[in-house]
Order: structure tokens, then C-alpha cells, then sequence
């Protein structure tokens, strides 16, 4: 069952990916118990074939930064981007980029992920997007929007997924905003993107959207 939520099969975006079973609940009690561990045993977690030893060592950096000083954010984020190539799944990203790469960014330039939108790999452009919805909660909304923006020709259904979630989450804060940038983009946008997008609208408004896509 897991093996196939997460597309693990031959050829699909997480082919080779062991799973073990572990539920996210379980493997947060484990970062929280090993928020200690050095770098170097992060590492040897976040080098594992096993998808929850992965998990358990962005957990364990999520809750490093979220106790670190300057220094230590600033060492994390940079261990972060050094091994994007482990942060290869979607719930992966999900759980880390937000709170390591979008809390760092808030205070710092953005260009990172402007250039991340822009990567052949699948994960380095969901992290870019993802990585707004920190700045979402903080009511910071453009890069989000301009992110959106670059990724409505991706070909990549995770990346409909995630750039509707995030329309989404800027609905929650600014619903005309997000009714303009439809109304701007629809004609390009990917159905699941849109069907994401505007999961919170009345069912009118819904009709009115999917009848105008193509």
C-alpha cells in the first residue's frame, strides 16, 4: 500500500524507495528523542536507501533549526542544501523545506529559489514552491505567486499538486488575490492545479472555473 502511495514501482518518481512501515507521528518521537545528533549521523540517516530513516534525519534538522541560534540555522540550512539530493520524495520536502529553507529565507534573499523553480530534478523545483508557505503564513505572498507562475507549464502532476496547494493557501489569506491570478492564468493552468486551487470555493464559483479551463 505505501509502496504505491509513493509511486515506487519501475520508472515512477520513487522507484527504489524502501519503506519500512513507520507512521510520521512515530518517526517525529524519534527526531525529537535524537535532536542532538551531531552532522555527521544526520548524514549517515539522511544517506539511507530507507525513505523514514530519511525523514527522521529532516525531522531531526527541523527541530534543530527551530531551536538553533543564527550560527546553527545558518549551519543547518547550509547542510540542507548540500544534500538535496536525499530530500527526494514529496512528503520529504514537504515536512522540511517550509520550516528549514522557507523560515531561513524569510530574512534572507530569495534569488535561491528562483533559481531551484528553474531545476530539471522534480524535488528542487517542489522545495522552491513549497518553500513559501512560510512566507504564506507570514503574509508575504508575491514570491509565492511568482513562483506559481513559472511552474503552470511544469509537466510533472506533484507539481500541479503543489503549486494548487499553495494558490490555495493564498486564498486562505487574500482570496481576491488568488481570484486574479486565476483569472490570469487559467487558460494555461493544468486542471489539477486548478482543482486544488479552488478546493475551498463555493461550488458555483467551481463550475464557473472548471467550464473555462481547458
Amino acid at each position: 500500500m505505501v509502496k504505491r502511495f509513493f509511486k515506487t514501482g519501475p520508472g515512477q518518481y520513487g522507484e527504489g524507495d524502501v519503506f519500512l512501515g513507520i507512521k510520521v507521528p512515530q518517526s517525529r518521537q524519534i527526531a525529537k528523542k535524537y535532536i542532538s545528533l551531531p552532522f555527521n549521523q544526520v548524514k549517515i540517516l539522511l544517506d539511507s536507501i530507507i525513505h523514514e530513516e530519511r525523514l527522521v534525519a529532516l525531522l531531526i534538522l527541523v527541530r534543530k533549526y527551530a531551536h538553533g541560534s543564527d550560527k546553527e540555522k545558518s549551519d543547518i540550512v547550509r547542510f540542507y542544501l548540500d544534500n538535496l539530493k536525499q530530500i527526494n520524495n514529496w512528503d520529504l520536502v514537504d515536512l522540511s523545506a517550509p520550516n528549514i529553507l522557507g523560515s531561513f529565507l524569510m530574512e534572507s534573499d530569495r534569488s535561491l529559489l528562483y533559481k531551484l523553480v528553474k531545476s530539471g530534478n522534480i524535488w528542487e523545483r517542489r522545495i522552491a514552491i513549497l518553500a513559501t508557505m512560510q512566507f504564506i503564513k507570514n503574509g508575504e505572498l508575491s514570491d509565492t505567486l511568482k513562483l506559481a507562475s513559472m511552474l503552470l507549464r511544469d509537466d510533472h502532476d506533484l507539481i500541479h499538486k503543489a503549486v494548487g496547494w499553495m494558490l490555495r493557501e493564498v486564498g486562505k489569506r487574500d482570496l481576491a488575490l488568488e481570484e486574479t491570478f486565476l483569472d490570469k492564468h487559467y487558460r494555461v493552468m493544468p486542471r489539477t492545479t486548478l482543482r486544488y486551487a479552488i478546493e475551498r470555493f463555493t461550488e458555483r464559483k467551481k463550475r464557473q472555473y472548471m467550464k473555462i479551463i481547458r
